[in-house]
């Protein structure tokens, strides 16, 4: 293992906006998914030329941009595919994320100058399959997120290759993402890019020779997720992770929010920056948990960082999410005494809004002398994405978000 890094925080890009979000909240890097060949089929996604000015816009900042490519292919994928990468080549994505080892093949011969990274679809859990693909010329390997601090300690030891790892975000029940059952039961195949998220359904036990009667699995009368994992979250973990040697902590989350990716970045980019400088004084701090309960979320847990987890990393009563705020508001600019907004909720006349910054910090706004783009005196902004502006005495940053509490 080579001298430690510090770790490259990399956050989930949904679309333009959500990648707009990450970046300026903190993260280095943003993967993201073309409309084809990825594995979140009803993200938003990008168009090439999407991509292109993702590119641009990341760049700018000195950050970077890694594409997937990672579904498992068949035969007709493989007729598109070369095209494809040679666009990605063309608008100079800093990498690609891949899973399926005839895509590899693929893009090596291709796309030669472009760095690879194994896909945690992959489900790398050894030294000796790190040290495989560092061998067929991947540049970084995503972990398994079914291994330990220990374990990933011991693969760092053992190769040379970049490793990434998960440190927030939901958890699939099946192997690192390998799972049949929304292809199964709905004909949507998550391992081409539509899960239906199954293992989140509430399910009953039947019994062959009583058909049509349902039996609980667990004594609710709702029956049980038996299935749904709890959401994972390390911020506890970072001093140790650090010392694996890990390069890149990952977030999970395409499908989630503009304010999720925001929020879930801004507090991991503060807990990095603080676990760097000082790793012997690092503690969590209350302020970051708070955060993190603000958006929609499940409990939180481990994982199998500090062992393989228990019935206790399991929501067994509900698939509902939590949180405590929502998301209302977005700040487009500030002028003279007056902010611009652009509405994602509802909001009136007199409503105290959280205020919540690009830097992390906190502010209050109070809306007054609220007036539509026309300079007319409005009382709410009831319609979606609407722009209005109101009073106030403070500047506030562009991209800062609205939201109010809930609970």
């Amino acid at each position: 293992m080579e001298k430690l890094k510090k770790p490259e925080l990399l956050a989930p890009a949904g679309n333009m906006e959500k990648l707009k979000m990450a970046l300026l909240y903190g993260a280095d890097a943003v993967y993201l998914g073309g409309k084809v060949m990825g594995l979140r089929a009803f993200a938003g996604n990008f168009s090439l030329e999407e991509m292109e000015q993702a590119v641009v816009f990341a760049h700018s900042l000195q950050k970077k941009v890694y594409v997937t490519v990672n579904i498992f292919a068949h035969n007709e994928d493989l007729t598109v595919l070369p095209e494809y990468l040679r666009h990605l080549r063309e608008i100079n994505v800093d990498a690609l994320l891949i899973s399926d080892l005839g895509v590899w093949s693929v893009a090596r011969e291709v796309v030669p100058d472009i760095p690879l990274h194994v896909s945690t679809q992959a489900n790398t859990t050894n030294w000796a399959a790190v040290k495989a693909w560092e061998n067929l010329g991947a540049s970084r390997v995503v972990l398994a997120r079914e291994l330990s601090l220990e374990e990933i300690k011991d693969i760092s030891r053992k190769t040379r290759v970049e490793l990434e790892t998960f440190v927030h975000g939901a958890m699939c029940i099946s192997y690192s993402g390998r799972c049949w059952l929304s292809s199964y039961l709905t004909g949507r195949d998550g391992n081409r890019g539509a899960c239906a998220q199954v293992c989140r359904w509430e399910f009953g036990l039947t019994e062959k020779k009583r058909p049509g009667e349902i039996f609980d699995v667990a004594e609710d009368e709702r029956g049980t997720y038996i299935m749904n994992s709890k959401d994972l979250c390390l911020l506890s973990c970072l001093p140790d992770l650090i010392q694996t040697g890990v390069c890149s902590f990952k977030i999970e989350g395409r499908m989630k929010s503009a304010h999720y990716a925001a929020s879930v970045v801004s507090v991991y980019r503060r807990a990095i920056d603080a676990c760097w400088q000082d790793p012997e004084n690092y503690r969590v701090c209350q302020e970051w948990l708070e955060e993190l309960e603000k958006v929609s979320h499940r409990p939180y847990t481990t994982g199998f960082a500090l062992g393989k987890p228990d019935n206790n990393a399991q929501v067994y009563t509900t698939s509902s999410y939590l949180q405590t705020h929502e998301f209302v508001g977005l700040v487009r600019g500030w002028t003279n005494g007056r902010l611009t907004v652009e509405q994602r909720n509802h909001m009136k006349e007199g409503e105290i809004l959280e205020v919540f910054c690009p830097d992390g910090s906190l502010r209050s706004l109070t809306l007054q002398d609220m007036r539509d783009q026309d300079g007319n005196p409005i009382t709410s902004a009831p319609h979606a994405q609407q722009v209005f502006t109101c009073r106030t005495e403070s500047e506030m940053p562009s991209s800062s978000i609205l939201r109010r509490r809930i609970v």
